[in-house]
């Protein structure tokens, strides 16, 4: 019953505002999913990789999307439409039940996330952001195995561009990352942890 999709980089799967057309699982490849704020700026709301689900608070909560979803390279998804989902979940309630249990720590995350978010410095909303997606996605070598542009990074951190570039910059100078181009990595996870140690709520994302 399920459908296999192929996005090429950089492609639109789900637009915000849209009807809803079922649950998106990645089987391989990354995504940014984003909401637009205030003034109509995105906002990245969260990063997927293989495995992950997208599009699920739209799912049973109306018939549009929230949230909008963008590869970021090609991509591989799977997708089950709201008739499947809805009879697989009426036939088989361990599957209900390990989804009520999944939107219960996404309650919690987002809520977590919100509070904390609010008690950080830009500095320290940068540096989450690339620990974030250092645990996410993992780096090859010195550098992220994912290039994000320093608008994306904005975007995620909740910031400005110029406020990214400068913080990176100053973060270069004190050695904690390395950055070429558009390419970035981290020298040193734990001592660059140490800054938000306090705030530090993603780490089983």
């Amino acid at each position: 019953m399920k459908n296999s999709v192929f996005c090429k980089k950089g492609q639109d799967f789900i637009i915000e505002g849209a009807p809803v057309h079922g649950l998106y699982f990645v089987n391989h490849g990354k995504v940014k999913v984003t909401k637009t704020g205030l003034n109509g700026k995105e906002q990245i709301v969260r990063f997927a990789s293989s495995g992950e689900i997208i599009g699920h608070r739209g799912f049973g909560a109306g018939q549009f999307y929230h949230i909008g979803a963008k590869t970021l390279e090609d991509t591989y998804l799977c997708n089950f439409s709201m008739e499947t989902m809805n009879n697989m979940l009426h036939q088989i309630p361990s599957l209900t039940y390990n989804l009520m249990t999944f939107y219960a720590e996404e309650l919690n995350r987002s809520e977590t996330k919100v509070k904390k978010f609010a008690q950080m410095t830009v500095r320290e909303k940068v540096i989450d952001a690339l620990l974030y997606i250092n645990r996410k996605f993992g780096q090859e070598g010195n550098y992220f195995s994912l290039l994000l542009s320093r608008k994306d990074i904005a975007d995620f951190a909740g910031t400005t561009d110029e406020q990214v570039i400068r913080t990176l910059s100053a973060l270069k100078k004190e050695e904690l990352i390395y950055s070429s181009g558009k390419r970035l990595g981290i020298k040193n996870v734990s001592l660059l942890s140490k800054e938000i140690s306090d705030h530090n709520f993603f780490l089983d994302s």
